[in-house]
């Protein structure tokens, strides 16, 4: 997954930082204008935006190299929230002046990605998304897990603004919980169930000790150029903020979720179920897919795939030398233990022997590479009980931050080792890492291109990866073949179960039994998912709609360009400049395909 900035993030965050980009791809086409005075005027909403973002979203601007950003955090305040509508509204009345037929081909892009989103944000605002504080994956203890993870001191000037960082998480706090509450008094609420995963994690953040504080993780390995007694003094510094501020906060946050909203906490999964749920949900999914299919339309798309992609697994199924029925084939690979490890180290070892082995079959498909590395780690083990099987953190070359390809290696026999090779497609290479360090490493684009998280795109393309294995010769056996279509079967579900529970109506169990008799998904491994989708409604179904798309994108190209495709410039058309929401990704690459059609044969 790209870098995670808070579910509690305010809307108007959501829209500097996460909302669709309508970023261009790597070759302006043939026909395009030059540069007009619209674009000079395109170009200076563009550079206010930039500095508006920055200010909004200090994380993003500090993973871009801005040392100030380093020592501040995000307001996620509704005052603070509202008190954006006049700025994000002139902006809109800025661009709504520029004729955008005179604009460059480039400009084009940037004016519609600018338009939507900011007019995205206006909608976001009026429904108040920010009322859902938290999700099953936690509130402010996730934030402190992936900044402190991903936050490198090797200076006095760091290590004074992670301390800044730490006092200002107090605040934070105390933001989520007015969200939160908000969301009670309107009775726009996290069922009990998601409740219940964040308290798992609220427990663990008031236990954790300072040897293991995330807060404190980045204080474990100071530059030599500090002498002992001053990394003593920051190591005492640090560890008494932690127990004056945060500490407090831990336990409040604790409190509040056990005391005062668990008891508010509704059975019914689902923004259906919610004053105003369905309306939120559709905007909500209307983001992520970046399409305007409607939730039945997306839902009927769920169900044909899973039709499809069962009639496959069947194929790999008989492959492996099995005679009985389906049911039976998923209670064999569910339970029998040749395809589990039996340690954390195993797990983790093959994970990366898997990862480099991608990486050795990037260059056939890939003419640019990132420079930035990854590393295979594990994730932590204080809220690795609720987390994903697997995921990716982005990293920094500014802040000499790896990305991270993250393991999850607690109940190990809920782990197949089957499924392992196409989690690392996705997570690690060809998948997340290539695309978003990629992004990232995008110098001539602006900053909001490098920075712009579109679901649809980026999940999509993780998906892609698992199926570019199978180009890669990656999956060695029936079971690993079956393994990849398992996942695939995975996103096929996800676009019937989170619309079923969101806009549908459905229960736990109805979205269950998709995954449980189509999937070889473990138990755990679907429940965690599922409280997931419950809590972190929409995001779901970006993966699917936006694979569906990568993939006629190719088969278009492939067909115009028969013999004179190349797979390697085919993926950089796609990647080097950043993600697109799907609608502008037809139009881009059409006219790459037609630029490659008219190139004379060599």
């Amino acid at each position: 997954m790209r870098r995670m900035i808070l579910a509690t993030a305010s809307a108007v965050l959501m829209a500097a930082a996460a909302i669709p980009s309508l970023a261009g791809a790597q070759t302006t086409p043939a026909t395009a204008t030059a540069p007009s005075e619209e674009d000079a005027a395109l170009d200076a909403v563009i550079r206010d935006v930039e500095t508006y973002q920055r200010a909004l979203d200090p994380i993003s601007a500090g993973f871009e190299g801005d040392k100030a950003a380093l020592s501040r955090l995000p307001d996620a305040s509704r005052e603070f929230e509202l008190a954006q509508r006049a700025p994000t509204q002139a902006f809109i009345d800025r661009l709504e002046a520029i004729d955008a037929a005179k604009l460059s081909a480039e400009g084009k892009i940037n004016h519609s990605f600018l338009l939507w989103t900011l007019r995205r944000s206006i909608q976001g605002l009026d429904l108040d998304t920010g009322r859902l504080a938290f999700d099953s994956e936690g509130g402010p203890g996730t934030w402190v897990q992936y900044l402190g993870t991903g936050t490198r001191i090797t200076s006095m000037a760091d290590a004074e603004a992670w301390m800044s960082r730490i006092a200002g998480f107090a605040t934070i706090y105390e933001q989520t919980m007015a969200n939160a509450r908000r969301g009670l008094a309107t009775g726009m609420v996290q069922p009990k169930s998601v409740v219940e995963s964040a308290l798992v994690l609220a427990r663990n953040d008031v236990a954790v000790t300072p040897e293991n504080d995330a807060m404190l993780a980045p204080f474990k390995t100071l530059p030599a150029s500090m002498s002992a007694d001053q990394q003593a003094v920051l190591r005492t510094r640090a560890a008494d903020l932690v127990a004056r501020r945060i500490t407090p906060m831990r336990r409040q946050w604790l409190s509040f979720l056990q005391d005062e909203y668990l008891p508010k906490a509704p059975e019914a999964p689902g923004l259906a179920h919610r004053p105003g749920g369905r309306e939120m949900y559709a905007y909500l999914m209307a983001g992520y897919t970046t399409t305007d299919l409607t939730p039945d339309q997306v839902h009927q798309i769920g169900v044909e795939e899973v039709a499809r992609i069962r009639a496959r697994m069947d194929g790999e199924m008989h492959a492996a030398g099995w005679t009985g029925d389906f049911a039976g084939f998923l209670n064999f690979l569910r339970t029998d233990p040749q395809f589990y490890s039996q340690t954390r180290e195993d797990l983790l070892e093959k994970a990366s022997e898997m990862a480099k082995r991608a990486d050795d079959g990037l260059p056939a498909l890939f003419a640019t590479l990132p420079r930035l590395p990854y590393g295979v780690r594990p994730v932590p083990r204080d809220i690795e009980e609720t987390y994903t099987t697997g995921r990716y953190n982005g990293g920094s070359m500014q802040n000499g931050i790896a990305g991270g390809y993250m393991v999850n290696t607690s109940h190990l026999d809920q782990r197949p080792l089957y499924e392992l090779p196409a989690l690392t497609l996705h997570e690690a290479v060809p998948g997340h890492h290539i695309q978003i360090a990629l992004q990232q490493e995008a110098a001539d684009q602006p900053y909001f291109r490098r920075n712009a998280n579109v679901t649809a795109y980026t999940e999509g393309w993780g998906l892609y990866a698992e199926y570019l294995g199978e180009e890669m010769g990656f999956y060695r056996t029936p079971y690993e073949r079956f393994g990849r279509l398992s996942y695939e079967m995975w996103r096929a579900c996800r676009l019937v179960a989170d619309t079923g529970l969101h806009w549908l109506g459905w229960s736990t169990e109805q979205a269950r039994a998709c995954f449980r008799d189509n999937s070889a998904l473990a138990p755990h491994n679907i429940e965690t998912e599922l409280q997931r989708y419950i809590g972190w409604p929409g995001q779901a179904t970006g993966y699917k709609i936006g694979e569906i798309r990568l993939r006629a994108i190719r088969a278009r190209a492939e067909a115009a360009l028969g013999d004179r495709f190349n797979v390697r410039t085919f993926h950089d058309a796609i990647l080097v400049d950043g993600p697109l929401p799907l609608d502008l990704l037809d139009q881009r690459m059409d006219a790459w395909i037609a630029e490659q059609v008219a190139k004379p044969a060599e």
